[in-house]
């Protein structure tokens, strides 16, 4: 039986899809987004949270780790990071929740299990289950056995992607999924590719394959000011999704917050995040504007 690895549950979601929704995020993404709202997500496996201002210093993490990695010192706990072994013991033990675990391997019968205790939510809201990330199709094999469960037990299958995987594998989890909530970032390539990390040419093919299939889609586009909220890659952007084969798709407008500067803090790491700002209400209804133009209708959030 596959395990996927997961760092975070988010019940009764409303902003992941139709309805009171399940969001069940992987872990591991290809992409490095430099705005990314979860960098915890980023790495393909567990990862520590560390965050001093709630360490009490009571030295109980350094009592139970089982490979001498935790040290408590006068200005807290030190991890040494090829010593851990990410066994999550410190976690389980912390009083205050300054150490954490970000990631740990479920069952689908694991899952299935918590999502039944949502399944009311979900028949009274058209809500149901989304696999998001991260990116779930990092973690095909296991995404698929998931959502075969999931749609044997009827419950609606919503996959949140970047959509940077070969067709054979986004064709496989298709055949199992009721909505893409698919997230297209910047149109130009060599822009793409500076604020991301990797080219969108696969990205921009796969959505066009899914939209001939006849694929339900929804287009998620975070708004980043300094970095894709230009009027430029807005009426790209607007133009590349009123083409696509099909129904007009509903686009979803996310704009930039920063809050992943404290998430950062607790994985020990920095980013640069210089000239990027959150859209403002005129920036906002310029974006909705163009979209109307070309025919589409925007939402705020999912």
């Amino acid at each position: 039986m596959e395990q996927g690895l997961i760092f975070d549950i988010k019940r009764y979601s409303i902003n992941d899809g139709p309805g009171i929704r399940a969001t069940l995020f992987f872990k591991g993404c290809p992409l490095h987004c430099r705005w990314c709202h979860n960098p915890e997500s980023i790495a393909p496996q567990s990862q520590k949270l560390f965050s001093a201002a709630k360490c009490l210093g009571c030295g109980e993490c350094a009592k139970v780790c089982p490979a001498g990695a935790c040290t408590l010192t006068p200005s807290g706990m030190i991890t040494d990071p090829v010593r851990c072994i990410l066994c999550g013991r410190c976690a389980a033990l912390c009083p205050t929740l300054a150490t954490q675990l970000s990631g740990r391997y479920y069952r689908v019968d694991e899952l299935l299990a918590i999502l039944e205790k949502e399944r009311h939510l979900f028949d009274q809201s058209g809500g149901g289950v989304t696999c998001s990330g991260g990116e779930p199709l990092q973690q095909s094999p296991f995404l698929r056995e998931l959502l075969i469960a999931c749609g044997q037990r009827q419950l609606h299958r919503a996959v949140d992607t970047s959509g940077l995987a070969p067709w054979e594998v986004i064709a496989a989890i298709a055949a199992h999924t009721d909505l893409f909530l698919y997230d297209l970032k910047l149109i130009n390539s060599e822009r793409h590719r500076q604020y991301t990390g990797v080219d969108n040419g696969l990205i921009l093919a796969n959505l066009q394959r899914l939209a001939e299939q006849g694929a339900a889609l929804q287009i998620r586009l975070p708004l980043i000011g300094g970095v894709n909220l230009d009027d430029a890659n807005i009426e790209a952007t607007a133009r590349c999704v009123a083409a696509l084969a099909g129904e007009k798709k509903i686009v979803n407008l996310l704009p930039f917050h920063d809050v992943a500067r404290g998430k950062d803090q607790k994985l020990g790491q920095e980013r640069n995040l210089l000239g990027m700002y959150a859209p403002t209400p005129a920036d906002i209804e310029g974006v909705i504007a163009i979209f109307a133009a070309h025919g589409l209708t925007t939402t705020l959030g999912g």
